[in-house]
């Protein structure tokens, strides 16, 4: 969670990961100190005195184009609305106060905050701006700044408004200091979730704009942005594609949590409709990289000729993370999936192993929580501290959370498959559902039927065999392929009965987990509550994520949260790779050493001059 190479979506999902305190093993007491890193998992690898990341080449050169293959298009070049269809990669324009470091599984380090320092009950977080931050218009960033991006983005994304909750203000302590106040105590994630704010320019927003017309942060806009970050947006084509330029006196650059980072001059996203004309104008090398998503293509697509003559490399990057969990999302909004035997039928339909060898190359591992690939993953039966969070709320939550074990349908041969699909047809009639003529109705007589709603065509193989099965059941499918534009907007406005999502988690989870699964977020257009979950059990027990005392507590309550989630059938689930399948042209540099959260490509790799200038001459042979 969609969504080439580690961007800069990525890196913000990333940052989810890193939460408040400085600690080795569990939660130190945090005390009023100045900090100039945080991890809420381990202790920073990198102490005051760093000079550079080690997974990045401090000398790496500046210079050349990277160009990458984006599907879908754009109308904005304002990331922060809830409505409209951004450009991608706009984060590269814009600051935060910390920055992230990738090969920790969760930590972040001072950018245009020097240091963070908060009291031990988590009451306030207090940051000193580095004096030499500035715009890229040349504007010195000022607490005035922050406060004014905290306040806004505040009070017009519903993104932020939620992220914040608790945040419920900032004010100017000192010439370059900023504090923030929150209206709880305990919550170690607050701190660091403010390193994470995006410093808009105050001046600039406030100003009119070169028509005349005031700016507003709610709107679509297609006026060059203004930002302090490594790059500014230098053309762009609406919906075709969008160049930044690397800002070439960007004030952080020689700060250690910069030092071999954002190399390419130019980086240009080249948008297009749909994967197959994307895929050819990698092929021709109009396009430097590719980040492949199907199994089947990374098998049988990439024997073409640039790779056979040793000009495109292909390889699979290990990444050592919280697994996403993807599935088909079940809107609880609708009202044939708020009977949570509905949406358990339609797993037990869902026949993965058979998908995962006819269609996937036997290349993936089934999904089986919410935070797979991690400690964070619930199992065996929950006891200890997990059974006493559990036990508060046991009285709205399914039985089977405390009696059995979670386990996702298995088919490993035909009589499986009869089975599941008789134990669906079982709990659909239990529903209220019966057969007439081949086709399941309500005691109304009115069908039961589901719309999956897509935007990619490959999904299509995946979703027919289901569909197949689905229909066996007695179900009406409908499958509706839509633009990129219409999926956003009908995805915005919860418009579908059924989609394919991620919830992507990290080592640390807190306050986001409102927005996956919180019942305030379920009408809230824009949130990320894609299943319209509204359940007291699973809000009782995000709280007791959010407001863990220690790493064992969040441990244990983040089992919990998994638990609930998986015996409510939310998803159905999907599965997940460990690795990233990527390909490109054979022009770039790049570190010896690849971080665990993959192949940073925008922030790490380079153009080789020598192997670019190779490359040329052996294609025009």
């Amino acid at each position: 969670m969609s969504v080439s190479g580690m961007n800069v979506s990525v890196r913000r999902g990333f940052l989810v990961a890193v939460c408040a305190g400085l600690l080795s093993t569990g939660f130190a007491v945090a005390q009023d100190l100045k900090r100039h890193a945080l991890s809420l998992v381990d202790t920073p690898k990198f102490g005051a005195d760093f000079k550079n990341f080690d997974w990045v080449n401090p000398d790496a050169p500046k210079g050349g184009r990277l160009r990458q293959f984006v599907m879908g298009s754009f109308d904005s070049l304002n990331p922060f609305p809830a409505q409209g269809q951004p450009a991608g990669s706009l984060a590269l324009v814009y600051d935060t106060l910390f920055a992230p470091s990738y090969d920790e599984r969760s930590a972040e380090y001072g950018l245009i905050a020097e240091w963070i320092s908060y009291p031990a009950d988590f009451s306030s977080a207090t940051f000193g701006l580095r004096p030499a931050a500035h715009f890229n218009d040349g504007a010195p960033v000022t607490p005035e700044d922050v406060i004014f991006s905290f306040e806004v983005l505040k009070a017009s994304s519903p993104k932020y408004s939620t992220y914040y909750q608790h945040v419920a203000k900032a004010e100017k302590t000192g010439a370059n200091e900023v504090r923030f106040i929150f209206d709880t105590k305990g919550n170690r994630e607050l701190p660091d979730i403010v390193t994470q704010l995006p410093v808009l320019p105050k001046h600039w927003w406030q100003a009119k704009s070169a028509k005349g017309e005031p700016r507003d942060l709610t709107k679509t806009s297609l006026e060059l942005p203004v930002g302090s970050g490594p790059y500014r947006v230098k053309s762009f084509d609406p919906g075709r594609s969008i160049v930044y330029e690397r800002v070439k006196d960007y004030w952080a650059q020689n700060l250690p949590v910069s030092k071999g980072l954002w190399n390419f001059d130019e980086i240009e996203l080249v948008y297009f409709r749909d994967r197959t004309a994307g895929f050819e104008a990698f092929k021709k090398g109009d396009v430097d990289y590719w980040s492949e998503g199907s199994a089947k293509a990374w098998v049988t697509e990439f024997e073409f000729d640039a790779i056979k003559r040793g000009f495109v490399k292909k390889e699979a990057v290990p990444v050592v993370s919280v697994a996403a969990m993807q599935g088909f999302i079940l809107n609880q909004r609708r009202k044939v999936f708020q009977d949570v035997r509905v949406r358990k039928a339609m797993m037990l339909a869902f026949d993965f192993e058979w998908a995962n060898k006819n269609l996937f190359y036997e290349q993936y591992v089934r999904l089986k929580s919410y935070f797979d690939n991690s400690e964070l993953a619930s199992r065996g039966l929950p006891e200890g501290r997990e059974l006493e969070i559990l036990n508060a709320v046991r009285a709205d939550l399914p039985a089977e959370v405390f009696t059995t074990e979670w386990k996702n349908p298995f088919n490993a041969t035909p009589e499986d498959v009869r089975r599941n699909l008789g134990l669906a047809v079982k709990l659909l009639a239990e529903a209220g559902y019966t057969n007439k003529g081949g086709t399941l109705v309500d005691a109304a007589g009115v069908p039961l039927s589901v719309e999956f709603l897509l935007d990619d065509p490959q999904w299509d193989r995946l979703v027919q065999p289901y569909k197949l099965a689905l229909e066996k059941l007695g179900l009406k499918i409908t499958i509706r392929q839509v633009d990129s534009a219409q999926y956003e907007r009908r995805s915005q406005d919860f418009d579908y009965d059924v989609i394919v999502g991620q919830f992507a988690q990290s080592e640390s989870p807190g306050n986001e987990q409102r927005d996956f699964f919180g019942s305030a977020t379920a009408s809230q257009k824009g949130s990320k509550n894609a299943a319209g979950i509204q359940n007291t059990a699973i809000d009782a027990i995000i709280e007791k994520v959010i407001f863990a005392t220690d790493r064992a507590d969040l441990i244990a309550a983040t089992r919990a949260l998994d638990r609930a989630l998986l015996w409510n059938f939310i998803v159905v689930p999907q599965w997940h790779l460990p690795a990233q399948r990527i390909a490109y042209w054979d022009k770039f540099g790049r570190p010896a050493k690849t971080p665990i959260a993959g192949a940073t490509l925008m922030q790490t790799w380079w153009v080789d001059p020598a192997r670019e200038a190779a490359l040329v001459a052996a294609r025009a042979k």
